[in-house]
This record gives C-alpha cells, sequence and structure tokens, in this order.
C-alpha cells in the first residue's frame, strides 16, 4: 500500500478500487461495518472477502492477497509495532495510547467520522427506575476502580465518559447509531454469516 496517510489512501483506492478487495472477520462483522462506513464516507466501492475471524484476514492482508482490513487496534498492535502493516488511521473519535501518534480518521479529514465498537448494559422495556438507577451506579462504580481501569487501557478500550453514562444518554445513542449506520449497510447488501 503506497499510501501513508488517510488522504492518501483514499485518494489512492480511487484510482483502484475496481481492482481492490478488502477483508473481515466475515460477513456482518464489526470488522466488515467498520470498512462498509468508512468505504461509504469515502465514496469507494471495494470487493469484501470474508473471513472466518480477523486472524487468517490479517494474515492475508500481511501476504498481499487483501489490500486494507479495518481492524481492531489491540489485536493488530504486534503486526503494526513490528511494521508488517501499514496503520493509516484510527477509526475512533479520539486517538489511542496503544498507538498515541496515529491520527483519527476525523484529524486527517473525515469531519465527524466514527466507527467504534461499544458495549452497553441493557434490561428488558418497563424495568423499575429504581432497579436501572441502582446497575447503572454499580457500573459506574465499578468502572471507575483502578483495576478495571488499568486492564481497559492493556485491550486498547476506553471507558465512558462520565457525562455520557446515564440510561438517557444511551437511549439517545443508540437512536443515533441505527440512524447512522442503516444507510451504509443497506446500500453495501452486508448481511451476517
Amino acid at each position: 500500500m503506497p499510501a501513508d496517510n488517510l488522504p492518501q489512501f483514499i485518494a489512492y483506492a480511487k484510482a483502484n478500487q475496481a481492482s481492490m478487495k478488502y477483508g473481515s472477520a466475515g460477513a456482518g462483522s464489526a470488522v466488515q461495518l467498520s470498512c462498509v462506513l468508512l468505504n461509504a464516507a469515502s465514496g469507494l466501492s471495494i470487493t469484501h472477502v470474508p473471513y472466518r475471524g480477523s486472524a487468517p484476514a490479517m494474515q492475508d492482508l500481511i501476504a498481499g492477497r487483501i489490500d486494507y482490513q479495518c481492524a481492531n487496534v489491540a489485536p493488530a498492535l504486534g503486526q503494526i509495532e513490528s511494521h508488517q502493516v501499514k496503520a493509516i488511521a484510527l477509526l475512533s473519535g479520539h486517538r489511542t495510547a496503544l498507538v498515541p501518534d496515529l491520527q483519527t480518521a476525523a484529524e486527517q479529514g473525515l469531519k465527524d467520522f466514527e466507527a467504534t465498537l461499544w458495549f452497553a448494559l441493557f434490561l428488558p422495556k418497563g424495568t423499575p427506575a429504581a432497579i436501572v438507577q441502582r446497575l447503572n451506579a454499580a457500573t459506574i462504580a465499578a468502572m471507575n476502580t483502578p483495576a478495571v481501569q488499568e486492564r481497559m487501557n492493556q485491550i486498547g478500550a476506553d471507558l465512558v465518559a462520565p457525562e455520557r453514562r446515564s440510561s438517557g444518554y444511551l437511549g439517545k445513542l443508540v437512536e443515533s447509531e441505527i440512524e447512522k449506520w442503516a444507510g451504509p449497510i443497506k446500500a453495501s447488501g452486508v448481511t451476517a454469516d
């Protein structure tokens, strides 16, 4: 891959998209969907090659059988540090301590772009507010412990910011994520394995 940054990658991909391929951990996987969103935001139409997991896709990326993948940073860190693969951009909204010099896609010109995995606790509709509040408080208390914070840093995961920890915020996030991802997923024809 001759590109060293995201604008160069997009220019190269636009000029060569008919022959390019990207790999993922499988059809409908989070890493495929991240590439789907990146491709849609960049105006690209690239052939997808699904694998049975991220490791086989990474092996084929290193071997040059695919051109790129939207891998999670922590599992790909060894290949990045050994220069077996070239990290072009973080698809998260902010940089990571694992690769502190790697710029985000937004920093490189893809404004308001973010394709990240996130996790939340969901309860059945109609769960009493007192139970929701108690579980929310217990979850926040656990997230604030040094042991949890250290482990999350080790695996390259970020804990959600304090202002984003309410059930009200989560409801709005879910709605905005559905809106953000629905169009590109539908347009790409993605289905889960």
